[in-house]
């Protein structure tokens, strides 16, 4: 859990197999047969979609991804704003300038790639 938070304060992405294998776990606790599951955030690197093909393999169909569209200034205000109650380490503005480079230089080329797969579908 040390790795986890370290890596959330950080403005990082947690390693791919640790989060594709603690979805996978909790999918299971949930019910995996004839599930249906929305995972918020993910996958948010290229390393997270490889480790989910690799360990989810033949076992989950995926429909699509939703990308929600939204200003940098937008997000900074909500997640400050939930900074207020959340508890957080992560909702400060010095992790949050981290999140938003790191949304960039990680997150938006896989987006790129689902949406040429045909995978998905944004909402502004």
């Amino acid at each position: 859990m040390d790795l986890i938070e370290g890596c959330i304060k950080e403005g990082k992405l947690v390693p791919a197999e640790i989060t594709v294998n603690l979805l996978k776990r909790e999918m299971e606790n949930q019910g995996w047969e004839g599930g249906k599951y929305l995972i918020d955030g993910f996958p948010r690197s290229f390393d997270n979609l490889q480790s989910w093909e690799t360990v989810m393999k033949g076992q989950i169909a995926v429909k699509f991804a939703l990308f929600f569209h939204c200003s940098e200034e937008c997000m900074e205000a909500r997640l400050l704003e939930r900074g207020k109650t959340s508890g957080r380490s992560d909702d400060n503005i010095e992790s949050i300038k981290k999140r938003f480079r790191t949304f960039q230089t990680e997150s938006v080329p896989v987006a790129e790639r689902l949406h040429q797969q045909g995978l998905l579908r944004r909402i502004d």
